[in-house]
């Protein structure tokens, strides 16, 4: 279930799956580079973002639009930022940074990032079990727990591919902005009021704080991760031309991938401002917005709109936080875990929680755990944005691509801003313990968290501008190839064939003899799955262990009749470890083992076997597809 990866791709089950060279030189070309941002964009307007745009707009009206519009234009240059260190390096985020810190640090970052999409993904959770108590009555306990269905979605996604997943998540974008246009126009703001909200000011302390908790709320850190590695999903001519032509039409997707965004978010507190703002009403839970809009604009499909779009902007932000969850996984500890398995523990990380919390006080501090869901992502953000930066401007590493001096003080000026409101928010947050009386064990943790923190980031901010560590340089160009170096033929002198002792046996058999010479040897290896045999391995004596084994002996004489060296070994318990450990210890120097072209839950057990073998052996391994 959990492999030790031995390559360096990031997403390697579809890096490089679409490739856009194939294309026609036009339009059709340029689509093909489109998608990746989509995914990126909905973590921009997920359920984490409606409580701090409904709030801005239910207290200040218009005034904070310009703190959307600012937010926006500081997220599309972070994930261009993302999307350069991705297409120019071939590295996401997770790997750059495990190639740069030490591993302690590494192991922190980490860390970070997981808990990080496990607040994201408590965000996502949370919004959707309020849509569907909002669209259907039932308890939000129950909506948190169904929930967790949604593992299966995504492991039928992925096997549908990444041209499709990218459509599946753009429907859900259509679907939350159709649903606020739809509101917009129920709620016919003035058009003078909204423009005025692009003038900067903040009218008090209180404006400020929502203000922080807009920007905040805004710019995630597992979306730069992700960004890196979506990227990679396009094949592009590995030329300067190439890569240039990539950078370009990448950024021309971010620009309207997070404009929609943007546009979805304005709308929400646009809504809020003209629905409730105008009538004193102040709004600070995403379920009485919902409960008010039906009076505020004297129609019932408003509210319902407004639980769809909520349950749409979750699911499609959920999807992409899983996502993210592997690349992390995958580029600071090189292993890869089953897509359900690994959505599934991200989900539970998630549910344990708020079901904890709602269970013992109630649907009212719902909206006190998304609150902390972005106090915790706020936390993190400084440890993606600040390593991101000092990638993407070494010219050691990114060539002609690294990002010129006026980019590098532009994107060090929102990083300081992002860290600075970030940390005031944190600050605000735990001010409130101390303020209280007691609490002693909360306020050592926090200044103890507090201090870890800061020596944390500093050390992400320092050490690669004074380490001497040498960087590995990504670009590679296509050198220059006078001819093809002398051809060595290997010769395979013992051959491992993995049988399942069925009608398949024959084909696996001629494709093992069809790689050997006279003189090579075949091994036939059988795997004993019964009860008896997980439980006493080799000791077993059950009915299927002498069947097996008397199966095996027949296919050794039936071989050796023909004039082929055989041997034969059966394993027990573990099929994947089994297999590895006859291949060893029989010295084979190729494998030959069947895959079923299975789907659902077939492929992940017959699959994972094969994936599990390939990366443990470093020998040939011929899969046949049956």
């Amino acid at each position: 279930m959990m492999n030790r990866l031995k390559h360096e791709q990031s997403l390697s089950e579809v890096h490089e799956s679409i490739d856009v060279n194939n294309k026609a030189i036009g339009w059709k070309r340029v689509l093909a580079f489109f998608g990746p941002a989509y995914l990126v964009s909905v973590g921009y307007m997920d359920p984490g973002n409606w409580a701090t745009d409904l709030a801005g707009g239910s207290k200040f009206g218009y005034t904070l639009i310009w703190v959307l519009l600012m937010s926006n234009i500081m997220a599309l240059l972070l994930q261009s930022l993302s999307a350069r260190l991705g297409i120019v390096r071939g590295r996401d985020l997770a790997q750059a940074n495990r190639e740069t810190y030490p591993k302690t640090i590494n192991f922190f970052l980490y860390i970070l990032a997981e808990v990080a999409i496990a607040a994201t993904d408590l965000a996502e959770v949370l919004g959707m079990a309020i849509g569907i108590h909002l669209l259907t009555g039932m308890p939000i306990l129950w909506g948190v727990a169904i929930t967790v269905l949604d593992t299966f979605l995504l492991l039928y996604l992925q096997r549908l591919g990444m041209r499709k997943m990218e459509v599946f998540i753009i429907g859900l974008v259509a679907v939350v902005g159709f649903s606020f246009l739809v509101e917009i126009l129920l709620a016919k703001p003035a058009l003078s009021d909204m423009a005025s909200g692009l003038v900067p000011r903040l009218p008090n302390d209180e404006a400020l704080y929502i203000a922080i908790g807009i920007i905040g709320a805004t710019v995630m850190p597992h979306n730069l991760y992700l960004h890196s590695a979506l990227v990679q999903t396009r094949k592009i001519n590995r030329t300067r031309q190439g890569i240039k032509q990539a950078l370009k039409w990448s950024f021309v997707d971010s620009a309207i991938a997070l404009n929609v965004a943007f546009l979805v978010n304005a709308a929400i507190l646009i809504l809020a401002a003209t629905a409730f703002f105008k009538q004193g009403l102040v709004v600070d839970e995403i379920k009485d917005a919902h409960t008010l809009l039906s009076d505020a604009l004297g129609t019932k499909i408003a509210p319902i709109l407004f639980a769809v779009a909520l349950i749409a902007a979750g699911q499609s932000s959920t999807i992409t936080g899983t996502l993210a969850g592997q690349i992390v996984m995958e580029g600071y500890l090189r292993l890869r875990i089953n897509p359900w398995i690994r959505r599934l523990l991200t989900r539970l990380l998630a549910i344990i929680p708020a079901l904890i919390v709602i269970y013992i006080f109630g649907d009212k501090e719902v909206d006190s755990l998304l609150i902390l869901s972005q106090v915790i992502l706020s936390m993190q953000l400084g440890f993606a944005v600040i390593p991101l930066i000092h990638f993407v401007s070494d010219k050691k590493a990114m060539g002609a691509f690294a990002i010129k001096p006026i980019v590098q003080i532009a994107a060090w000026l929102i990083a300081t801003v992002l860290v600075y409101l970030n940390i005031r928010m944190v600050i605000n947050e735990a001010g409130k313990v101390f303020n209280e009386p007691g609490n002693l064990f909360w306020k050592v943790i926090i200044v103890a968290g507090g201090l870890l923190f800061l020596l944390l980031l500093l050390f992400t901010v320092f050490y690669p501008l004074f380490s001497k560590r040498a960087k590995p340089v990504s670009i590679q160009m296509h050198p220059d190839v006078e001819g093809l170096k002398p051809l060595v033929v290997p010769t395979y002198k013992k051959i491992a064939v993995a049988l399942e002792f069925g009608e398949r046996d024959s084909a696996l058999l001629a494709h093992a003899i069809g790689q050997g010479k006279a003189d090579t040897e075949y091994v036939l290896i059988h795997i004993v799955e019964s009860p008896t045999a997980r439980l006493l391995g080799q000791e077993s004596d059950d009915f299927e262990t002498r069947a097996d084994e008397e199966r095996l002996q027949f296919y050794i004489r039936q071989l050796s009749e023909r004039g082929f060296t055989t041997t034969g070994h059966l394993g027990f318990r573990d099929r994947a470890k089994e297999i590895v450990r006859l291949v060893k210890e029989n010295g084979a120097d190729m494998l030959v083992i069947g895959a079923h072209r299975h789907s659902g839950v077939k492929d992940w057990l017959y699959g994972e076997t094969i994936n599990s073998v390939r990366h443990e052996l470093t020998i040939p391994v011929l899969v046949v597809n049956l």
